[in-house]
């Protein structure tokens, strides 16, 4: 009877010791006494494992697109003198109106 005393307070000793805070964050073993029959399932569960946030990057806005008007060529003229039969500035004063004449490219033989 004497050894069964000793059990029982050694056991309530061990028990006393892993409820205490000083354990709070070490290992995750369990000890303790079970009635009945057998548990089936896990005992001891992995600290759980948290996921740095997750990075979300945003592309900076993309400019407005940049629209050029395009115009015409400017047209070059040729001034033609007509009393003269020449265009400028082959012959440098005209005795009437100089004539707009568009460039004309070369003929060739």
């Amino acid at each position: 009877m004497k050894w069964h005393k000793i059990l029982v307070v050694l056991l309530a000793l061990v028990m006393a010791g892993i409820g205490s805070s000083a354990w709070a964050h070490g290992p995750r073993v369990r000890l303790g006494v079970h009635f009945g029959g057998p548990v089936w399932g896990p005992m001891w569960y992995p600290s759980p494992y948290y996921y740095p946030p997750q990075v979300i990057v945003v592309p900076p806005p993309a400019p407005p697109p940049v629209y050029i008007e395009q115009t015409e060529a400017p047209q070059n003229y040729w001034y033609f003198c007509k009393s003269a039969q020449a265009y400028y500035p082959y012959v440098k004063e005209c005795a009437e109106s100089w004539q707009k004449v568009l460039p004309q490219p070369e003929k060739q033989p």
